[in-house]
């Protein structure tokens, strides 16, 4: 600081100027500024070198894995051909059970004259028959659990009878009442034996097994051929096609692979596309002329199915519900098992633990309990011991050394912050998931939060969502 002292003429006195420095004000916005780009600087940096965690929320889910497959149908049938010449008119209903002796058709030697009304007249129930079914659906109701959900198709299958019987007996006398209003002479003709009466034929019908070649699966010139009433027959000709058996079999092409996977398969799961219907069937593998072939064997539901001689089908080999994990998220982890009676725990606290043997006396050490097994060991962290460590019975003084170990397949779950790792048992697989086992005690729960790659963490390391 300059200093000058001025003198002023005819005065006396000395006047003293001081001259100060200016005093710079603060600039509070630079301030801020500065700070949130330090800041922002310090967060694009630890953002660029931190390590990458990818999380995976777990959700219930199926895996299904499955073959699609067009298969050939064989079963016990035989063709009932035509007795005499003439225009053929049916007294049953098609794709209908009949009985041994009771009338399958009449032949006449003209058409009959309002024939075709027969397929159209309205069936009505009697009172009894009427009552019947509603019993028969009380008792049902009564009766119904979800674990015997086949009793519906057993139902289904009664009223189906029912319906039929009567319209059956309804097209016998519009039939009769026909022919004799039309005053013509017309011959009936009666079933040989119990069966389904079927009113198509595809010539396959002597099919079976040992005459089975690759060729009878070619579609390309497959033909069937229906009949109707009013058609002609001739004698000799085929009149309608008789089934005689419940059982019957679907044979599927199987590759050499597939035939080998699936070589030990005694009973699979279908779905059969027609109708969607999923049943089981027994299931075995033949080979033959170096050809595989996929044999199943069914033992009801035939009826639905008899008019088809090819049905589109899905095998299916695996179709498993539970939590659906990455595989990349499962990782093996070795622990200790240790006899579950060593478990305790410190005074008031629930928390379990148990006694090492430390020199001449005892250590109290809380562990998690990661699994129980069926045998009475529980599987605790190997890394919370040392090696040569030696736990203590409570209240017995007995030793156990710490030697055997089991490794585990878990995931490690992060909904605290930090990985902890989770056992889990794999159901079954595809090439990018696993189905695990859900509530079991030590596992995942639906929407559990786990780390997606399990080598990218340790356990207990601090993971941010």
């Amino acid at each position: 600081m300059a200093r000058r002292e001025k003198r002023v003429k005819g005065d006396k006195k000395t006047v003293n100027i001081r001259r100060y420095k200016t005093k710079r004000e603060m600039n509070i916005g630079i301030l801020i500024f500065a700070v949130v780009f330090i800041y922002l600087i310090i967060t694009i940096f630890t953002y660029a070198t931190s390590k990458r965690i990818s999380v995976y929320e777990v959700r219930k889910g199926s895996i299904v894995k499955d073959y699609s497959y067009t298969g050939l149908v064989l079963r016990q049938e035989t063709l009932v051909n035509a007795e005499s010449d003439g225009y053929i008119n049916y007294y049953q209903n098609e794709n209908s059970k009949v009985k041994a002796g009771s009338r399958i058709y009449t032949i006449s030697a003209e058409k009959l004259q309002a024939a075709e009304q027969i397929e159209t007249t309205e069936v009505s129930l009697g009172p009894e028959v009427q009552k019947n079914l509603t019993l028969k659906v009380q008792n049902f109701n009564e009766n119904f659990s979800p674990e015997k959900f086949v009793s519906v198709y057993s139902l289904k299958n009664e009223y189906n009878n029912t319906l039929q019987n009567a319209t059956n007996q309804s097209r016998h006398i519009q039939l009769d009442t026909l022919i004799a209003e039309n005053g013509i002479d017309a011959t009936a003709y009666t079933s040989p034996r119990d069966g389904i009466m079927v009113l198509t034929y595809d010539g396959y019908e002597g099919l079976t097994e040992e005459n089975l070649k690759a060729s009878d699966f070619d579609r390309s010139s497959y033909e069937s051929i229906r009949m109707s009433d009013q058609m002609e027959v001739q004698a000799g000709a085929p009149a309608y096609k008789l089934i005689t058996d419940e059982k019957w079999d679907v044979y599927v092409e199987l590759d050499k692979n597939t035939a080998k996977e699936l070589s030990d398969t005694t009973t699979v799961k279908v779905r059969i596309d027609k109708d969607n219907e999923t049943v089981r069937a027994d299931f075995s593998i033949l080979k033959k002329e170096g050809h595989y072939y996929g044999h199943l064997k069914f033992g009801d539901s035939m009826i639905r199915y008899c008019e088809e001689r090819y049905l589109n089908i899905e095998l299916i080999l695996e179709d498993q519900s539970g939590l659906k994990i990455p595989k990349s998220a499962v990782i093996e982890k070795s622990f200790y098992i240790v006899p579950e009676e060593y478990l305790t725990t410190s005074g008031s606290s629930n928390a379990q633990g148990v006694m090492v043997k430390k020199g001449n006396g005892v250590k109290y050490v809380p562990v998690d309990v990661y699994d129980s097994a069926e045998d009475g060991y529980v599987y605790l962290n190997p890394e919370v011991f040392d090696r040569q460590d030696q736990l203590v019975k409570p209240e017995s003084g007995d030793i156990y050394s710490l030697k055997e170990e089991r490794k585990v397949k878990g995931v490690y779950n992060i909904n605290r912050g930090y990985a902890l790792f989770k056992k889990v048992d794999i159901l079954c697989e595809n090439d990018d998931y696993y189905i695990v086992q859900e509530g079991s005690s030590y596992g995942l729960s639906n929407y559990d939060h786990i780390v997606q790659d399990g080598t990218t963490v340790k356990e207990e390391e601090i993971v941010f969502q």
